[in-house]
């Protein structure tokens, strides 16, 4: 492999046009402050970004940002030129398709909608609450978000009927209702017998007013309701009162037997469960057995900590024979990379901020270890053609920030080995101001992949290298993903005026560039007016999706 330091890119007279960057390549590009021609971001978007991103810049940041009204202007300017209900629509798809990484985002565009001094944006948006707010705690920020854009209260007639529609819509499924109910009772400093009684709610059914009934005034009040005379709407009630009762009883509890026979005949969740005993043993046995995948994940230390997890016992069989099931793993459609995470922690034996430790399970750590590998089948492939470029220096083996017991070199071999275990055409280079070849094949393991990018190291980092190496090589990629640890740099020429010479020079004039800081807290490559540019800030569970998502232009 050649040894390319800053590099030059020079136009290959015998294959390519001789197109300069200081002329336009269509209609969609526009011109920039150093008068070259890049690839202009709209305002829908800008909105997208917002959306699955959680800013309308080409970042994805790690951790919560605070959302501000003024970094979501997009929105405003589409309302003016009469695109509200563009707007709205665009949100509800995002929020049905599972592509926001942070759900508050989406909530948060919804609510900036039912405030807007348009009518029929505000329409749209009171008409979409109930698809985009699924649970009370989405409910709740809405709620919250709605009131800070408001210089009154906020509580009109619109925003009213809606709160109380999102209650009467569970009229042909009021179980479902109970459980989420009892389930999120309070987020976002607002709980359900406030919401109700701003809301004026009116129960549009028996089952109904026996929950609203409940969440004002206790199940000592609802129970003096009558009931309901008609014989469905009566088995309804008795289904939704017993539920109650039960969530209650368990509430009040101090016996662990007593949670535990409730659990087992009621289906009753954590949150159902009094704090104080949610240190014991057989409650975490009853809560294990129906347990979902993502949640038996999230709650291994847990239940470690407890020594509940031992060798040989029932919980371990249950345990390793739910990550190994294929069917299980498939429809929970959970991420490699979210398993991985697991693995680590769990493996580590402490939790991120030290609060818990438990002794580590083999058996369990194997059964991890699997379902990481089998997951790769939830994997779509974009059948893209990638090149990607990871930094090998030292300083790769600093923890990520996002997931602490991750090293940015471990984090970077899992990301590149999802690649290559679903897509058809890849290839990788280790690079910092040097490129080399590094050979990934679709069967290696994740200590080969660690294994061999610890073996070499080099020096400083930049990250247009992958993009002079594929023009000198004349390889086509539609994407270009550079994992490094930290701030980056650039030598002769800036990663975005690299991208743009190689879309010119090879005719793809979509070819897209991710650059992934995994230690760093903030840093700037991507050219924000290219909509085929992005950054990741540190990295989390959740940025593969944000990933994909910009790979297959859904923003």
């Amino acid at each position: 492999m050649a040894d390319v330091e800053g590099g030059s890119l020079q136009p290959d007279d015998e294959t390519h046009e001789i197109i300069l960057q200081t002329e336009r390549l269509s209609n969609m590009q526009v011109e920039n402050t150093d008068g070259g021609f890049v690839f202009t971001v709209t305002d829908m978007t800008r909105l997208l970004r917002f959306l699955i991103l959680g800013t309308e810049g080409g970042v994805y940041h790690y951790d919560e940002k605070d959302l501000k009204r003024d970094n979501i202007l997009s929105i405003d300017r589409l309302i003016i030129q009469g695109r509200g209900e563009e707007v709205v629509k665009q949100i509800v798809q995002v929020s049905k398709a599972g592509r926001a990484c942070k759900q508050n985002c989406t909530v948060y565009a919804l609510a900036i909608c039912a405030r807007s001094n348009d009518p029929d944006t505000k329409k749209a948006a009171y008409e979409a609450l109930s698809t985009i707010c699924q649970i009370p705690t989405d409910l709740f920020a809405f709620i919250k978000y709605c009131e800070e854009f408001s210089a009154g209260t906020g509580w009109g007639r619109a925003h009213r009927r809606a709160i109380a529609n999102w209650y009467n819509n569970f009229k042909d499924n009021v179980t479902t209702l109970a459980y989420k109910v009892t389930k999120f009772r309070r987020r976002h400093n607002w709980e359900h017998k406030d919401a109700i009684r701003l809301a004026h709610v009116n129960p549009e059914s028996e089952s109904i007013r026996l929950i609203i009934k409940y969440l004002v005034a206790g199940l000592g009040e609802a129970k003096k309701l009558q009931m309901p005379i008609n014989a469905d709407e009566m088995e309804t009630w008795q289904k939704v009162y017993v539920y109650l009762e039960a969530v209650e009883k368990a509430l009040q509890c101090t016996e662990e037997s007593d949670v535990v026979e409730l659990i087992k005949k009621h289906g009753l969740v954590r949150e159902h469960v009094p704090t104080p005993l949610l240190k014991s043993v057989p409650v975490w046995q009853a809560l294990l057995k129906d347990m979902p995948m993502n949640a038996t994940i999230r709650n291994l230390g847990k239940m470690g900590s407890l020594q509940m997890i031992e060798e040989g016992s029932e919980e371990e069989r249950i345990i390793v024979e739910r990550l190994q099931n294929q069917a299980i793993l498939k429809k929970s459609r959970i991420h490699p990379f979210k398993i991985l995470v697991a693995l680590k922690v769990y493996g580590k034996g402490v939790s991120e901020k030290g609060k818990l430790t438990w002794p580590r399970n083999k058996n369990v750590v194997a059964a991890l270890e699997k379902a990481y590998y089998m997951s790769f089948d939830n994997v779509e492939p974009t059948k893209k053609r990638y090149c990607l470029a990871v930094d090998v220096s030292g300083s790769m083996d600093t923890p990520m920030m996002g997931i602490e017991s991750m090293t940015a070199r471990e984090g970077a071999a899992a990301m590149m080995m999802v690649t290559a275990r679903t897509e058809p055409d890849y290839k990788v280079y280790a690079f910092c101001h040097k490129l080399e070849k590094l050979r990934i094949q679709k069967e290696d393991k994740l200590k080969n992949v660690y294994d061999k990018m610890s073996s070499l190291s080099f020096g400083s980092t930049n990250c247009s290298l992958p993009i002079i190496q594929a023009l000198e090589d004349k390889e086509k990629f539609d994407v270009f993903i550079v994992y490094t640890d930290s701030e980056t740099h650039y030598s002769a020429i800036h990663p975005s005026q690299a991208l743009q010479q190689y879309r010119t020079k090879t005719g793809i004039k979509d070819a897209r560039m991710i650059v992934v800081g995994m230690a760093s807290t903030g840093f700037t490559i991507a050219d924000p007016v290219d909509r085929f540019m992005m950054d990741v800030v540190g990295f989390d569970s959740n940025a593969p999706e944000a990933m994909r998502s910009f790979v297959e232009g859904q923003f």
